[in-house]
């Protein structure tokens, strides 16, 4: 049963904070909140739902160093290394854009029955599109990418799966492999039980809002079951470039050592707003 009022359940923010780290945060300036820190298939997966395996734990986005050319070779290995009887696979958070050519070089079977938590819905030939450029891929390389997932005619039958392309397409190597693709933020959302009728406001967010957060990151899913349920709902992000209808949009100041400050400061004036 809730605490309180509020809800602080942040996603994180990638490089600068956990969602646990942006949870606490919040909860400094908003008081007396509950906190439940989530994660949608990507970063920090594992750290929400113990048991998860992350392909970003082994191939991590770093925007310092962007090669759209990435491997999902080492995902593969850490794979074929599990002896488990059922095993949950976080994708997203990824430097790979290979549609899973390199995880497909060193696996051709899962260690056990999967579940894979998809971080967007995205479909495998949209995928180069939408993700090559954040990952460093330029306009002709993105062509080149978009030839090279249409080039293996193993994973056309999966290509039009919800999640097919997350992961930089590891979502159908691995339905390809039998996997199931689930979306991971609802998904994640239900394992935790998150139910927002029980509260006046909520609050989540992450370190970027964009047209790809509406894909089914973890702020887009908690605003679409709060305005079902016709609860108030304010999504930050460190960045802001795109609106989700319905809710209360902040943008922080974008800088990251000032995340933890920012979040103290929103928390702060949403209660005062609340008051």
């Amino acid at each position: 049963m809730p605490s309180a009022s509020v809800l602080a359940c942040p996603a994180s923010l990638k490089g600068v904070l956990s969602a646990r780290e942006a949870a606490a945060a919040l909860a400094r300036g908003l008081g007396d909140c509950d906190q439940l820190p989530l994660a949608d298939g990507g970063e920090g997966t594992a750290d929400v739902v113990p048991g998860v395996v992350e392909a970003a734990s082994v191939i991590p986005f770093d925007p310092d160093s962007l090669d759209p050319f990435t491997s999902s070779r080492p995902f593969g290995e850490l794979l074929a290394s599990l002896r488990v009887d059922r095993l949950i696979v976080g994708l997203g958070g990824t430097a790979n854009m290979d549609a899973g050519a390199g995880l497909l070089e060193v696996l051709d079977a899962l260690p056990a029955p999967t579940t894979v938590l998809c971080d967007v819905a995205t479909t495998l030939y949209d995928a180069p599109r939408l993700y090559g450029p954040q990952k460093g891929a330029t306009p002709e390389q993105v062509v080149e990418l978009e030839a090279r997932f249409r080039a293996d005619g193993r994973l056309e039958p999966y290509a039009h799966l919800p999640g097919s392309g997350a992961a930089g397409g590891l979502g159908a190597a691995l339905a390809l492999l039998g996997a199931e693709l689930v979306p991971g933020a609802a998904t994640v959302l239900d394992l935790l039980g998150f139910e927002p009728t029980a509260y006046k406001l909520v609050v989540t967010g992450e370190g970027r809002v964009d047209a790809t957060t509406a894909e089914g990151k973890v702020p887009f899913e908690v605003a679409r079951r709060c305005r079902a349920a016709g609860v108030r709902c304010a999504v930050f992000g460190g960045i802001v470039t795109h609106r989700l209808p319905g809710v209360e949009m902040v943008a922080l100041s974008g800088d990251p050592a000032r995340a933890a400050a920012d979040l103290e400061e929103l928390g702060a004036r949403l209660l005062d707003a609340a008051g």
